[in-house]
């Protein structure tokens, strides 16, 4: 019995091998739209390996999906470990299933629910994407991967299909894009979106772009936006413009007595195309045949299980235990932000079936510790040097590893990434891995207060902060009652916060531009002397305080990603 049970897991293992699924290579880059965490349960590695060898186990829903069935009690010591789902450790995959072997584009096409939208936007895209096949190849290929799990996501909670092809438009199902407006992931969320729906964002992750948790937020973000307006095409705008602008724009025409359906609102041409491109898309994948298109064959099964992890991972071992490219992996995993996994905060990873038992496999015999890597919080607010020296860096290294620009210091309670040492072999703790935060300062000498008086024609808050290098929100700060494009009053006392080795030498430039300080007297030799050094020592004071921060100047938006 024994070697029969051995057998049926052989077989079983050379069924899930998937030579439909996309790509493995995922190169390509999106540009992405703008828009505005689920943390799942880990079985833990004894578990995994104590569990029966008798399925595969897919991911991420409740009910089982078309290829599935329960899991039948196990019967036999298992003679390897095998990969199990900790999403649904009840569910297994059988590949033999009709369900199974049913192309899952034709589940999509079932699925299709909103009523077709037919306007000249939607037909200039529709000959947009079948214009550019290889652009269509290239995304749909990609989104492979992920389609399977959305559209189960999407079927469970019951709503349309077209939901499901969110991502072809958003970002080109790339979970790497990044949109000008900060925009993240395969679904777009923008920083604050992203945490109204509880995805963390933190130094070690991104959970914009995570596939399970990001598919998550945009399915909970759509159906409470679907609640409001009661219309799905009003709800996909929103999701691109805001519910605040949708709703401003229905107020209007209420008021004006005008319909307030999808047409009939005045929206920003960004959201007058959104709903058209995602309605060309539903048509390609509806009639591809009638566009001049093939699209790639995909299969009704997961191309990915989840598999539970319980200890801190560099990211290329687990790729390397895994059997997958580096890139392939990330793919799957895109959320990291660092070259390590921390358990406490992402007890799974993402893996193809056959990679996910031959990950587990590897794990159980990996000796040694498995990552190098581990977070260091820091006790004080130091300089990198300091925090190099008590971490045993070199500083260089430090600020490359964790992004930190010259002269800024680490703030207190920031969290670095470090060499895992002997001293330091405990795994990150989950208070850490779900809240790190990296605070810099600029290293600047401490500020001195020095109180100037404005002339007999006044001063502007403007040419105050030219003539000491500091902006002019910092003097209205400094000054109550001051505006950024306010004027001081002719005598008026003038407050500026300089550097200490910089401040006699402004008070100086002060009096010979402004009149006397505050507390120096009208006429004084101090004041004469400072007059006729005025210009050389204007030059030395605006040289002590520092270099102007430049901000990034705004860049244009992608209106359509780019595989």
């Amino acid at each position: 019995m024994q070697r029969a049970a051995t057998v049926a897991v052989a077989l079983l293992l050379a069924a899930c091998a998937t030579p439909n699924t996309p790509n493995a290579t995922g190169n390509a880059q999106a540009e992405a739209g703008s828009r505005g965490d689920g943390a799942s349960a880990a079985l833990p590695l004894s578990a995994v390996a104590s569990s029966s060898p008798s399925a595969l186990f897919l991911s991420s829903t409740a009910a089982a999906p078309a290829g599935a069935a329960a899991l039948p009690a196990a019967t036999e010591e298992a003679a390897a470990p095998i990969a199990i789902d900790p999403l649904q450790p009840t569910v297994r995959i059988n590949l033999d299933d009709v369900a199974a072997q049913t192309d899952l584009w034709a589940r999509v096409r079932l699925g299709l629910a909103i009523a077709d939208l037919e306007t000249d936007h939607v037909r200039k895209w529709e000959q947009w994407y079948a214009s550019r096949p290889e652009y269509v190849q290239r995304m749909t290929e990609r989104g492979g991967r992920y389609l399977f799990h959305i559209v189960e996501e999407v079927n469970r909670r019951g709503l349309p299909t077209e939901l499901a092809l969110l991502p072809f438009i958003e970002s080109a199902f790339n979970p790497q894009a990044m949109s000008s407006a900060k925009a993240s992931g395969m679904w777009q969320f923008i920083p604050g979106t992203g945490r109204d729906f509880a995805l963390k964002q933190n130094v070690f992750r991104d959970d914009r772009r995570s596939v399970l948790d990001s598919t998550r937020a945009a399915l909970d973000y759509l159906q409470t936006l679907h609640g409001m307006f009661g219309d799905w095409k009003l709800a996909l705008a929103a999701y691109n413009w805001g519910q605040g602008n949708v709703q401003r724009a229905i107020n209007r025409n209420q008021k004006a007595g005008l319909p307030t359906d999808y047409l009939s609102l005045s929206m920003p041409d960004e959201t007058r195309n959104y709903y058209p491109k995602l309605q060309a898309v539903k048509n390609l994948v509806a009639r591809p045949e009638a566009y001049g298109l093939v699209l790639p064959q995909l299969r009704n099964h997961p191309y990915f299980i989840s598999v539970g992890i319980d200890r801190d991972i560099d990211l290329a071992r687990a790729a390397q235990l895994a059997g997958l490219p580096l890139d392939e992996f990330k793919a799957l995993n895109p959320q990291m932000n660092k070259p390590v996994i921390l358990a406490a905060g992402t007890p799974q990873v993402l893996l193809p079936y056959d990679n996910a038992n031959r990950f587990v496999r590897a794990l159980q015999s990996a000796k040694g510790p498995l990552a190098q890597w581990t977070a260091w919080v820091a006790p004080k607010t130091l300089k990198t040097a300091e925090a190099a020296r008590l971490v045993g860096m070199d500083e260089a290294e430090l600020r490359e590893l964790n992004a930190i620009p010259p002269r800024m210091l680490v703030k207190a309670g920031s969290t670095l990434l470090v060499p895992r040492q002997a001293h330091r072999s405990e795994d990150v703790a989950e208070h850490i891995a779900d809240n790190a935060m990296l605070a810099l300062s600029p290293d600047l000498p401490p500020l001195r207060r020095v109180t100037l008086k404005a002339g007999k024609r006044g001063e502007t808050l403007a040419a105050v902060a030219g003539r000491y290098r500091v902006s002019a929100a910092q003097v209205a700060q400094w000054n109550p009652g001051t505006s950024v494009g306010g004027r001081f009053k002719p005598g008026q006392a003038i407050v500026v916060m300089l550097p200490n080795r910089g401040a006699t030498k402004a008070r100086a430039v002060a009096q010979a531009r402004l009149g006397a300080p505050a507390e120096a007297k009208t006429g004084s030799k101090a004041v004469a002397r400072a007059k006729a050094k005025a210009p050389a020592v204007r030059t030395a004071a605006r040289a002590s305080t520092g270099k102007r921060i430049q901000k990034p100047g705004p860049t244009a938006r992608a209106r359509v990603p780019q595989a």
